[in-house]
């Protein structure tokens, strides 16, 4: 049986492939045959991910979409989740979720044990998704929580912005040194960035 595997992070800080070799080797154990890793760092508050979208795009009738845990598969509104559920289902895929035991019998059909197992399953899976995405809001109200008691103990602060990417902008200022005359949309292609972040640097340069 055909397996894909998907892989998740919010942000390219974390490593969306960090699980990606014990899940091999769960797929390896459960006989499962890996045609697929789909990797991406996205939030999974979004159901419109590139990733997601390739994996349900090949995937084939009967295959298995393998992941880590339902987390890492959703933090969606109750309205996307039931979408992507139903994109599942209508596909024939099944979902095998590493931490979640229940998932595991979805590998094979197993008559009449299988289909009560299914309907468990997929409570725990709907529980879970419905946890994660909870989580996700939980965490959005601490921030802004936060951010405002900052604001009333100090009406003049302001929130740091994002810290500079100091690789990044050590290539573009050695771009700029090395080849003063080249136009901003050069640098940025060569710098794999954006223009806007090429004058920045100029701006701090000069």
């Amino acid at each position: 049986m055909n397996a894909h595997i998907y892989l998740r992070a919010s942000t390219k800080e974390q490593h969306a492939d960090r699980a990606q070799e014990s899940l091999e080797a769960f797929a390896v154990e459960k006989g499962l045959t890996i045609v697929g890793v789909y990797a991406e760092n996205i939030s999974g508050t979004k159901l419109n991910r590139p990733e997601l979208i390739r994996l349900l795009e090949v995937a084939e009738r009967g295959d298995v979409f393998l992941c880590e845990s339902v987390d890492r598969l959703s933090r969606l509104s109750m309205a996307d989740w039931e979408v992507l559920k139903r994109t599942i289902a209508d596909k024939g895929l099944r979902l095998l979720v590493h931490d979640l035991p229940t998932s595991h019998m979805m590998v094979e059909d197993k008559g009449i044990t299988g289909q009560i197992m299914k309907v468990i399953n997929d409570m725990l899976i709907d529980l879970m998704a419905t946890m994660a995405r909870l989580d996700q809001e939980k965490r959005v109200e601490r921030i802004k929580q936060g951010l405002s008691n900052k604001r009333a103990a100090d009406p003049e602060w302001k929130p740091a912005g994002k810290g500079k990417n100091a690789e990044l902008w050590n290539k573009v200022q050695a771009i700029i040194t090395k080849s003063p005359t080249l136009s901003a949309d050069d640098v940025a292609k060569l710098a794999d960035c954006g223009v806007a972040t090429v004058y920045r640097i100029k701006r701090e340069m000069n």
